[in-house]
């Protein structure tokens, strides 16, 4: 290992492969070598003629140098992928040459410096995945002539898209992902005839108008253009057919979760090297196009959640690339056409919630790389399963029932939920070993319910919905089976047998308790390392002094398995939240397993963001475990809605803050359900695991109870979210179920009243308190707070009467939505994907009742 001291501000020792060391170029660059030691050496930067400076991928810390802006001919600046953290310093506005400028994926946060965006040599900027707030600058397009590369993906920028990007002709791609910028795309896109890569997902763009995309016909002028890339805002209008006439390079569009309705255009075929079309929820509604079939290339196609009507084309089978195809969520109708089997590369298949009739065709069994889904439930479907269900030995889900089931020993979860199939549950079920999910739940299933296998632990099966079943776990409270039971002719035999079998089965639970027990703690350990991989570690020392040795004074939060404290890391002094397990507690550890597994495999504009973790010992040898988080300064929404009357006279949320609060959370939900491989339940949605920033924008936290499942279908979420697998929670937000936990939150948000108010009791809940109120009364229940600022808005509108009609009929959808995402019955309660919809319609009717 190789030990660099950087000068400037910058004097932690860091270390770094000695094959990643940095890259010193110019004729007059100079080496002063402190220690003669081999495989030891000590740069300075003292000539002024340094060009490059290169440390990206390696393990650097602290923060970044001011005196670097000395080095008056740097060209190129590239220490990405490093752990630098604090505020940017403004040093670099002197660097005339610099052209490559590179700070991706440090810790840096705060406000950038204007002043690089105006050295006009720049060609390439990447600042992305870090925390920078504020917006781009106006003048971005004029300062910068020479731009061809902009990268601020994944920030906490807001604001609108400078419209002067026009003028930056060499602009080549553009990657504003994952931030919060809103309003129109007003850059003219005609003039960037170099442009290949194009990406605002994951932002606040558009706002549900006709005319949100037309930015995209502006497009057909890139000739270059490779990748479209503008999912999860809120654009909505109509598809417009320029988009058939984007340039024939184009290799990948992505305009899922907006508000898009309109049909697909017939002449989509002539993008021939498309290979991704992903147009899922949206409001897209006609027939699929059988033209779709001529685009040879594509490798993935996504429809799901629309409105599309029609067949499924026999044409698709003529996409002989295709991995995934996804068409859930619509109202399609007729067969499955058996020419699908020709996908031999398909490994996804979904057709599930639509109106599909006729038996499986049985050249879709023989598609032997279909290994991850293959969803057909909630159709209606009839005929008998082909045999050929035998050969997908490595499908991993399976969304309808298939006589040859037991063929599958390496199935992981079976989905039969929200069907109409009867008769009794296959005995052979016991014997999929590697089976860890069975849903049953909303069929006609009758008879005994087997005891082995995937039936040993209640956590594993869910069987509401079936009337007849008799027999299994006391823990199902099932009625027992009725049974003759056949004469022994031989007590003796049973004297001899009994005492035998018994033996045998104790040790076989003893050897399956210690296997269990290993694969549990192997999984922990390994859960962990991933996680302490993916982020910088810290250790117990650098904790103990950012939170002035774990102090009271410095708590800002428990919970049942932790307790998190406000401190500053490091020499930038980084406000973090440093949330600290309860180990002896028991299920803590779980917690911090389960949360560490949550937060690698998520990323939202509004979860809470980790920073590093620490799994160590304390100065006294004792295990430690923590989590550090960003610090979000405005506190928790629990906090908000607990002030006195004399607090609110300072601060209160309104009604649109509420409803972006709202908003916020029921997208991460929506995203945490129907978006993450596997989807996740968080468990535990209340105001106090929900954060909020400087802009009032909510990020949720706290995945200690977090749960993995198995690909599913809306209704099966909803229902393995529920009593029947066991999920832990708040007393008081929990049926149990994520979006029962968000109804109630909502109720909360708008009457500001606790679902455990003493006022609640004798069968009266929060959720009937708003149920009862519907309509008539419904003013009566809303928190007064909201009513008294909305008042003095009211009396100087043009129309206070107009207005008070639109702000009555904007808090009944609400109060509508909470009551019925908290109905008893999972299978009565909204699908979240409704609710973000229907939440921001009801934004939208404010927004108008109060212009």
């Amino acid at each position: 290992m190789l030990k660099i001291n950087l000068p400037g501000t910058m004097s932690k020792l860091v270390q770094v492969e000695a094959a990643d060391v940095c890259v010193i170029k110019g004729s007059a660059a100079k080496r002063t070598k402190r220690k003669e030691e081999a495989g030891f050496c000590l740069f300075h930067f003292i000539w002024l003629k340094l060009e490059v400076l290169s440390f990206a991928d390696n393990q650097l810390t602290g923060q970044f140098p001011p005196s670097i802006g000395n080095l008056s001919a740097l060209q190129v600046i590239n220490i990405g992928v490093n752990g630098l953290s604090g505020r940017f310093p403004d040093c670099l506005g002197q660097l005339r040459d610099l052209y490559y400028f590179s700070i991706e994926e440090n810790n840096f946060f705060g406000t950038f410096p204007v002043s690089i965006f105006n050295i006009s040599s720049l060609q390439t900027i990447s600042l992305a995945f870090n925390r920078f707030e504020g917006s781009l600058p106006v003048d971005i397009g004029f300062n910068l002539p020479n731009l061809a590369y902009l990268d601020v993906g994944q920030n906490n920028l807001t604001g609108t898209l400078p419209h002067s990007l026009s003028n930056v002709s060499n602009l080549k791609g553009l990657e504003l992902f994952d931030n919060s910028f809103s309003g129109n795309v007003r850059i003219d896109f005609g003039s960037l005839l170099n442009l290949n890569w194009l990406n605002l997902k994951d932002n606040n763009l558009g706002g549900g108008t006709i005319s949100d995309l037309d930015f995209v016909t502006l497009l057909t002028n890139c000739s270059k253009l490779e990748a479209l890339e503008i999912g999860s805002n809120r654009f909505g209008g109509v598809l417009p057919h320029s988009i058939a006439n984007l340039s024939t390079t184009v290799t990948s569009i992505d305009m899922q979760h907006n508000q898009i309705s309109g049909s697909i255009p017939f002449e989509m075929k002539n993008l021939v090297k498309l290979n991704a079309l992903y147009l899922h929820y949206n409001q897209l509604n006609g027939i699929i196009p059988h033209t779709i079939g001529e685009l040879r290339n594509l490798q993935a196609m996504s429809l799901s959640a629309n409105n599309m009507t029609g067949t499924i084309p026999d044409s698709l089978g003529n996409l002989t690339l295709l991995t995934g195809l996804w068409l859930r969520i619509n109202n399609l109708q007729g067969g499955i056409p058996s020419s699908l089997g020709n996908c031999q590369n398909l490994m996804e298949l979904s057709i599930s919630q639509n109106r599909i009739t006729g038996a499986l065709p049985k050249q879709i069994l023989g598609i032997k790389t279909l290994s991850t889904l293959l969803d057909l439930s909630d159709n209606l479907l009839s005929g008998p399963i082909p045999v050929e269900v035998g050969n997908l030995k490595n499908l991993g889900a399976f969304g309808s029932i298939p006589f040859a089931l037991n063929s599958l020993k390496s199935i992981k979860a079976i989905d039969l939920s929200c069907n109409n199939l009867s008769g009794q549950i296959p005995k052979y079920f016991e014997n999929l070993l590697f089976l860890e999910l069975l849903n049953l739940s909303y069929n006609h299933f009758e008879g005994e319910v087997p005891t082995k296998g995937v039936f040993s632990s209640k956590i594993n099966i869910s069987l509401l919905g079936n009337e007849k079943l008799c027999g299994g776990l006391n823990e199902l409270h099932l009625p027992p089976c009725h049974s003759t039971r056949p004469r022994k002719s031989t007590v003796t035999l049973l004297k001899v047998l009994l005492p035998v079998i018994g033996s045998v089965l104790i040790l076989l639970t003893c050897r399956t308790v210690v296997e269990n027990r290993r694969r549990k703690l192997a999984h922990k350990s390994s859960s962990t390392l991933r996680v302490e991989q993916r982020f910088p570690m810290v250790s117990y020392a650098e904790l103990s002094k950012a939170t002035n040795e774990f102090s009271s004074s410095n708590i800002i939060g428990q919970g049942s398995f932790s307790s998190v404290y406000k401190g500053n890391l490091g020499e930038n002094a980084m406000p973090v939240a440093v949330k600290v397990m309860n180990l002896k507690q028991k299920g803590a550890t779980k917690s911090f397993v389960a949360e560490c597994e949550a937060l690698r495999n998520i990323r939202h504009r509004n979860l809470i963001k980790i920073i590093t973790v620490c799994s160590s010992i304390d100065f006294k040898g004792i295990e430690f475990k923590a989590l550090v988080y960003e610090y979000l300064p405005c506190g928790s929404l629990e906090d908000w809605l607990r002030q006195s009357n004399d607090q609110l006279e300072a601060g209160n949320l309104n009604l649109i803050q509420r409803l972006n609060v709202v908003i916020d959370v029921a997208s991460v939900i929506e995203y945490l359900h129907h978006h993450c491989q596997p989807p996740i339940v968080h468990g535990d949605i209340k105001p106090s695991n929900i954060l909020l920033d400087y802009d009032l924008i909510a990020h949720v936290g706290d995945f200690g109870l977090a749960r993995f499942l198995s690909d599913r279908s809306p209704c099966t979420i909803l229902e393995t979210s529920s009593s029947s697998i066991g999920i832990k929670g708040t007393v008081g937000y929990i049926a149990p179920g994520d979006v029962y936990s968000f109804g109630i939150l909502l109720l909360e948000m708008f009457t500001r009243r606790r679902p455990t108010d003493n006022m609640f009791n004798d069968g009266l809940t929060l959720h009937e308190f708003a149920k009862m109120a519907l309509p008539e009364k419904l003013m009566e229940i809303v928190d007064p707070s909201l009513l008294l600022d909305l008042k003095p808005r009211a009396s100087n509108s043009s129309n206070p009467g107009n207005y008070g009609a639109k702000i009555e009929e904007c808090l009944a959808t609400i109060v509508k939505i909470g009551v019925l995402c908290s109905m008893e019955s999972p299978s009565e309660r909204m699908q979240i994907i409704d609710v973000v919809a229907k939440l921001g319609a009801a934004k939208e009717v404010f927004i108008g009742g109060r212009a």
